[in-house]
């Protein structure tokens, strides 16, 4: 399934993507208040919906806007220097990873829907794009084993981890530069684990105004998804609807040379094979 967190006639609502229709769940007998609170309720909740969808009145998507999938996620995490390529790149400018996982956080208040407009900073002019696979969580779980990590994911979506690089580099956790209003947009929608046949092989992309950045595979990731899942769960629960969003290949504007950063007027696209794709125009921070 696609599951989707949508607007309509002013209410915020979720339900199925099916063609070029989404199913408004929201109202049926037994709804839970979002996606995250479905995937809360575990097999009850995707059988839950799997019926509603039948009885549910259906809108044409261009009379919707698509929010993020879990617009409120208790986590939201991204992995620095998951993609070899990336690390060629990033040597060039003396930026070194260790062989090991590097999290950091985006405090989720940086969330933005898939087709939302995104903030260039008034205080920087270093703004960059990072297209991601997105992994959603679940079930709250602990302790998971690297060979067990597919039992608790409930899917997939698009990220762009938009990066503001000189305030990234003002401290080893990134928070910062990770984390300003409206940098974090993904979608279009959650699709299920069942409907991905192997997340470590889908192409991933990026244009920047049409002008192709970004054009890898999830295959070249140096960390598996299981082993992302076995890191993270060792030191902290993950929850239902958490997202970790898992590195990204070379492209990065800021990395050519000379850097390419964004600017107002630019339009970011970035698309995952078997997932979508997700758009967002660059407009001035707002006064």
């Amino acid at each position: 399934m696609k599951l989707a967190t949508f607007r309509h006639q002013g209410t915020q609502k979720f339900g199925a993507v099916e063609g070029g229709e989404v199913v408004d769940v929201h109202g049926q007998q037994g709804a839970p208040a979002g996606l995250r609170e479905l995937l809360a309720l575990g097999p009850e909740g995707m059988a839950w919906i799997r019926d509603a969808i039948g009885g549910s009145p259906r809108i044409p998507l261009r009379h919707v806007q698509l929010c993020a999938p879990i617009p409120s996620p208790q986590k939201f995490l991204g992995l620095g220097g998951n993609y070899a390529s990336h690390l060629v790149e990033a040597a060039k400018v003396g930026v070194v990873r260790s062989s090991g996982q590097i999290w950091f956080n985006k405090q989720v208040s940086c969330i933005v829907g898939p087709y939302d407009a995104v903030h260039k900073p008034r205080v920087s002019d270093q703004f960059d794009y990072e297209a991601e696979l997105g992994v959603v969580i679940g079930r709250r779980c602990r302790h998971v084993r690297k060979e067990d990590a597919d039992a608790v994911i409930a899917g997939y979506v698009v990220v762009n981890d938009m990066s503001v690089r000189d305030w990234q580099l003002r401290a080893p956790t990134h928070t910062l530069g990770k984390s300003f209003d409206t940098h974090g947009p993904f979608g279009p929608w959650l699709v299920t684990r069942d409907e991905v046949p192997d997340p470590h092989a889908l192409r991933i992309r990026t244009w920047v105004n049409g002008d192709l950045r970004q054009d890898a595979n999830t295959s070249q990731m140096i960390h598996r998804i299981g082993a992302m899942v076995e890191e993270l769960s060792t030191a902290f629960t993950l929850e239902p609807g958490d997202v970790l969003s898992t590195g990204s290949p070379a492209g990065v504007g800021g990395l050519m040379d000379p850097p390419r950063y964004l600017c107002a007027g630019d339009v970011v696209r970035v698309e995952i094979e078997f997932i979508g794709a997700i758009e967002n125009h660059v407009i001035p921070e707002p006064a």
